[in-house]
């Protein structure tokens, strides 16, 4: 069975701007390639790794999470779903050794890391016991930062944007053809947002 390389958002499901659009449509024309000759498969559908957002609380001058201000991307009530590097590891063998799994896409939503930011910053905030500053940049200023912004931040910015502010991450999944990880293997013990950022205190 293959398990193509595209570890991030269902790139079937998606409203993601350049330059990480084009990533996305390219992963999604493989997809197509799989499908037409009648590969195995099977897709996994990540999201956000904890090293890309949660690390630096996706600030793009630091590489810790920030213990002053926080500047956030959107409204910071959108749902994101984020998973550390092992644990995408972890479920993929739970897919790979899964009959289940056979030409699905698996989907990785955490109940306990399908957070807002709003509902993450403050895990943050009690672990070091103090209030962030926060700075709240609308979707209009963010679509500016990309189109100025030089590889790799603008990348990241498009991450962000898809994520936090498009909400790519929030949808029905198809029973037809989607797994829902946390419902097929709820014996997986996974990290949470919150012991995630012990790490960091």
């Amino acid at each position: 069975r293959f398990f193509p390389s595209e570890f991030g958002l269902d790139v079937d499901r998606h409203e993601a701007v350049e330059p990480f659009r084009e990533i996305c449509e390219e992963k999604a024309k493989i997809r197509r390639m799989i499908e037409a000759e009648g590969i195995p498969y099977t897709y996994i559908c990540c999201f956000a790794f904890t090293g890309y957002y949660l690390r630096n609380l996706w600030q793009l001058d630091t590489v810790v999470p920030p213990r002053n201000k926080v500047v956030i991307v959107g409204n910071g009530n959108v749902k994101g779903a984020f998973v550390t590097e092992a644990d995408v590891g972890t479920f993929t063998i739970e897919a790979a050794n899964d009959p289940r799994a056979l030409n699905k896409a698996v989907h990785i939503r955490l109940p306990a890391n399908y957070l807002t930011s709003d509902e993450i910053i403050p895990l943050w905030e009690k672990k070091i016991g103090k209030t962030l500053e926060k700075i709240y940049v609308p979707e209009e200023q963010v679509l500016k930062e990309i189109q100025k912004s030089s590889f790799p931040n603008n990348y990241l910015l498009a991450l962000y944007h898809s994520q936090l502010i498009k909400g790519d991450a929030v949808y029905e999944i198809d029973p037809a053809k989607d797994i829902e990880a946390s419902e097929f293997y709820p014996h997986v013990k996974y990290t949470t947002v919150d012991e995630y950022f012990n790490q960091f205190v």
